[in-house]
């Protein structure tokens, strides 16, 4: 019989820092997933087209190159989330009056309310799991996400 470096069927090799960082990392985005998904039944919105009507609903008037910043993705990457929220009547789109050819967003009465609810939604569960960390660590994790974030950007191979 040929040996092999197979676990055992109900054992798995220790996972070393990397692999154990990557695997928590794959369920946090499956949970977003799987909850925007939920959102997207009871509410009638993903949690990324929720997180931008909640960064709208604080900057009212904010541009879409200006959102993009903010959420530190191409703009080309909102395009198809303001269009769904601009046609199920969640978010409106103005001209700005100071200069015809930039447009501003801001929230339809609809947008305001859902805007407005927390319960079942993404950062809430967030809100819950941070409010058990000190602020110190909170940074840590946020400094490490930063560099994480930048690393992925920055890929050449990307």
């Amino acid at each position: 019989m040929k040996a092999t470096n197979a676990a055992p069927a109900n054992q798995v090799a220790p996972l070393g820092e990397v692999l154990s960082f990557m695997r928590l990392l794959w369920a946090v985005s499956h949970g977003l997933e799987a909850t925007s998904k939920r959102m997207l039944n009871e509410l009638g919105v993903t949690g990324p087209q929720r997180l931008v009507l909640r960064i709208v609903g604080q900057n009212p008037g904010i541009s879409p190159g200006e959102l993009a910043r903010v959420l530190h993705v191409h703009p080309s990457s909102l395009t198809g989330v303001l269009q769904r929220l601009v046609e199920t009547k969640l978010l409106h789109r103005e001209r700005d009056p100071d200069d015809g050819r930039r447009s501003t967003l801001v929230l339809t009465p609809i947008g305001r309310q859902i805007n407005s609810r927390r319960a079942g939604t993404v950062e809430a569960a967030v809100q819950r799991a941070m409010a058990n960390h000190s602020q110190e660590s909170l940074r840590t994790v946020e400094k490490v996400l930063r560099g994480l974030a930048e690393e992925l950007d920055n890929d050449p191979g990307a």
